[in-house]
């Protein structure tokens, strides 16, 4: 339960008005819940924040001129105090275990109950994190898979995880579209990480990122 007298200032961002409308209203005979700020949009979003900093954000995912993913990264860097819920319709694994490892501190599908969403951020605002018995699953797959993968690579100029992961992709052909979707990154960041691929290992195009990656056993075909 929240604190005696405590009250959950919230925000809330998403493109639909109707869905907005409904969550307030959802809400709205909580009294320990108070709606701070209202957002459509990423602009709109940080332009409110200037002034009012909620302590809890619900966040879809999609949005009409940005997406949850870059907004987590920006509030994470600029306001780590704020907690994210994500309150969206994505509900595949891959993207769950993402959106809690880079920030997100609970998610929630978007047709979950009034009692789910209340408990949500009633746990994330005095614990800091709320997980479902499904994320906690998603989560514990994601662990054991990854202990299960962890590569054991010749490692000489230092790439970073993220980089020996988008490495391999590209030695399998994979397109810069494909790998941005892999990771759910923009593929704008994706042409980073070839750039500073190729800048680390002193070659000139993707082909020669491949055959100096195999030559020095950083990867192998």
């Amino acid at each position: 339960m929240t604190s005696e007298n405590a009250t959950i200032h919230v925000g809330l961002i998403d493109d639909h008005q109707l869905f907005r409308e409904g969550i307030k209203s959802l809400l709205s005979q909580t009294p320990w819940i108070s709606f701070v700020l209202e957002a459509s949009s990423e602009r709109e979003f940080f332009t409110q924040l200037k002034t009012t900093v909620p302590d809890i954000i619900l966040l879809d995912l999609e949005l009409g001129d940005s997406d949850g993913i870059e907004i987590i990264k920006k509030l994470k860097e600029s306001y780590p105090d704020v907690k994210i819920i994500m309150l969206t319709m994505h509900g595949e694994d891959r993207m769950i275990s993402y959106l809690m490892e880079i920030g997100a501190n609970a998610y929630l599908p978007k047709d979950s109950s009034q009692s789910e969403l209340e408990i949500a951020l009633k746990t994330t605002f005095e614990e800091g994190n709320y997980l479902s018995p499904h994320v906690s699953k998603v989560l514990l797959k994601q662990v054991q898979q990854k202990e299960d993968t962890v590569p054991q690579l010749n490692n000489p100029y230092q790439l970073t995880k993220r980089e020996l992961e988008v490495l391999r992709l590209i030695s399998k052909e994979h397109t810069t579209p494909e790998i941005a979707e892999h990771f759910f990154l923009s593929t704008r960041t994706i042409e980073g990480y070839r750039k500073n691929l190729m800048s680390k290992l002193g070659v000139k195009n993707s082909a020669g990122l491949i055959m100096k990656a195999i030559k020095e056993n950083i990867i192998s075909i």
